[in-house]
């Protein structure tokens, strides 16, 4: 599916994009199949026809919230690991990054996993794409020494299991977690299935 029509003046950019805000509050609070245009169109306090200049209905709304999560997540996450000097280093700054991501923007992650029943096409693209990164870097770590030799399509679903759990157990059920000590067991154990 293609991206919803993208506005081209400042005015409409700002419009879709409170509606995108309000529907990611709306769809984070009260689940998709609770959620009405008119439920999004009153917290974005425009007119329901102004959202259908933007987008086809609801579903079109959810799944460019998917798409999103899956574009700010990769993009944080490459931004914070770029300059991490090994690979294992990458991945415990890799998933501080999306734990905290997750802590700031709850409700856009609890609509991925939503997704998976409302929007099982947008769910596995989400995962998906984020795979095929993780197994070019693992890939790549494997053939400098990083990380000993394995199957690296496994181990980056394996890792991204991972980091989705940590995320709904200490991020979405109790927001009280010291997130770094939630990192450095993780990491730990990573360590001692990745170490050379």
């Amino acid at each position: 599916m293609k991206p919803s029509y993208a506005p081209k003046t400042k005015r409409g950019q700002v419009r879709r994009e409170q509606i995108l805000r309000a529907a990611e509050r709306v769809f984070g609070t009260i689940g998709y199949a609770d959620t009405s245009i008119t439920d999004i169109t009153r917290e974005a306090n425009t007119a329901q026809g102004t959202l259908y200049i933007y987008f086809k209905g609801k579903h079109e709304v959810f799944i460019e919230l998917v798409r999103e999560m899956g574009h700010l997540t990769r993009e944080v996450i490459s931004r914070t690991v770029s300059g991490a000097p090994s690979r294992l280093e990458a991945e415990r700054l890799g998933l501080s990054a999306f734990l905290r991501f997750v802590a700031e923007r709850p409700e856009l992650y609890r609509i991925v996993e939503e997704a998976r029943i409302a929007a099982p096409d947008a769910y596995r693209a989400y995962f998906t794409e984020f795979a095929n990164a993780y197994r070019s870097h693992l890939l790549a770590a494997e053939a400098t020494g990083e990380i000993r030799p394995g199957n690296a399509e496994i181990r980056a679903w394996a890792l991204m299991g991972m980091a989705k759990t940590l995320g709904e157990r200490y991020v979405l059920w109790q927001d009280d977690t010291d997130l770094d000590q939630v990192v450095d067991s993780a990491t730990d154990l990573i360590r001692n299935g990745l170490e050379p």
